[in-house]
């Protein structure tokens, strides 16, 4: 038997565990477990592998799996343990490389139990869970009326989730004695417009009013009349422009997701200028600094459209960063969602403390650079409006 022909035979959904060991000379692999587990209703196998105090996880599908094993048992290890409900699978390979492929049959009184198949998302301890039904996300197509997940919708699940742990994370800068205003520029669909109030109102006790602001009228309208339908009597929303918008003085917090280029340039400023204490953004679309970039050292770099694209986007986002700690704010650039769903997976977290961080270093890099970002020249007008109104 081959060790193709014993991992077609043990590889499928009775599998219990496998698990490769023994490094060969020259790698340095560490163990690998192999576990099934059900991923967006599907059987899945997941690898943990120890690297150093790590342990990282990947997730592939059978056909993969079996691909992966058998790369590693001729290139990594010298022995691969497979156990099966139905049969006992062992692969030694010796220092020359030549593997001994032996499968024992399990007796039908002496088979193992099923495998305990466990949800991969089931043992994360999300904000939202599956099995409550949650109204919106019913309407929205993420839910079942009975609360069970769409399973093409487990991304945006997960996203949402995801989302809601950032907002857990800021919780404390936020009254509790008062109400709260949060803005939602470029709200679209408003899937985390509508968590948001669900998780501050319903689930926190927070005396919370959110505007969802967006330039499409027929996702306002309808975003509209779901919030009417649920009893969300403080959460609107209205058509606008985020460079516009003038209805409120002063903000707690301002959320901005994929606001196109600049468009997330205004939105920032628009934050700072009403005092927000906390900024969610995820940005998109870099285009402004990719314009203008322009480095003779970094010429052969820069040459390449693609590199170029992807460096002129993250140091958008790095300088961005950089400014609101200039205007008192603490700054992290964390990530929203994995980079399989979609490379705009940067979210900028900043918690307004007071406390304004010199940025010496940022305006040599931006004259270095020959980079003029928006949000420079727009924080540099609001800081000479508050200093001429004696602010």
């Amino acid at each position: 038997m081959t060790i193709k022909e014993l991992l077609e035979n043990l590889v499928d959904d009775q599998l219990v565990t496998a698990v490769m060991s023994g490094s060969r000379k020259g790698s340095t692999e560490g163990k690998v477990k192999i576990r099934p587990i059900e991923l967006k209703g599907a059987i899945s196998y997941q690898a943990s592998k120890t690297e150093g105090q790590k342990v990282l996880h990947k997730n592939y599908t059978r056909d993969e799996l079996k691909a992966y094993i058998e790369n590693a048992m001729t290139e990594h290890y010298t022995q691969l343990q497979l156990t099966n409900t139905r049969a006992e699978g062992l692969v030694l390979v010796s220092k020359k490389g030549k593997m001994t492929v032996k499968c024992k049959n399990r007796p039908v009184e002496k088979q193992a139990p099923a495998p305990q198949i466990m949800a991969h998302n089931r043992t994360k301890n999300y904000i939202l869970r599956e099995g409550t039904p949650v109204p919106f996300l019913v309407d929205l197509g993420v839910m079942t009326r009975e609360g069970k997940i769409v399973s093409q919708r487990y991304d945006k699940f997960r996203q949402i989730n995801r989302f809601l742990e950032f907002i857990e994370d800021i919780l404390p800068s936020l009254a509790r004695d008062r109400e709260i205003t949060i803005l939602d520029f470029g709200c679209g669909k408003s899937y985390l417009t509508f968590a948001i109030y669900y998780y501050l109102r319903e689930m926190k006790g927070y005396d919370v009013r959110i505007i969802g602001l967006d330039l499409k009228k027929d996702v306002i309208e309808k975003c509209s009349r779901l919030a009417e339908s649920y009893g969300y009597d403080k959460l609107k929303f209205l058509v606008g422009d985020i460079a516009d918008y003038e209805g409120v003085n002063a903000v707690d917090m301002v959320v901005t997701l994929h606001a196109c280029d600049t468009a997330t340039d205004y939105a920032l400023a628009k934050a700072v200028g009403w005092g927000a204490k906390v900024i969610l953004s995820v940005p998109c679309c870099q285009h402004e600094v990719n314009r203008q970039i322009r480095n003779e050292m970094l010429s052969p770099v820069l040459k390449y459209g693609i590199l170029k694209e992807r460096m002129s986007a993250l140091i958008t986002d790095g300088i961005r960063a950089n400014l609101l700690e200039s205007m008192g704010y603490e700054t992290q650039i964390l990530e929203f969602i994995d980079m399989e769903h979609t490379p705009k997976n940067l979210l900028i977290r900043a918690v307004k403390t007071g406390r304004k961080a010199e940025q010496l270093s940022t305006a040599e890099m931006l004259e270095a650079l020959h980079v003029h970002p928006t949000l420079s020249g727009l924080l540099a007008m609001d800081e000479g409006e508050s200093i001429r109104k004696g602010v």
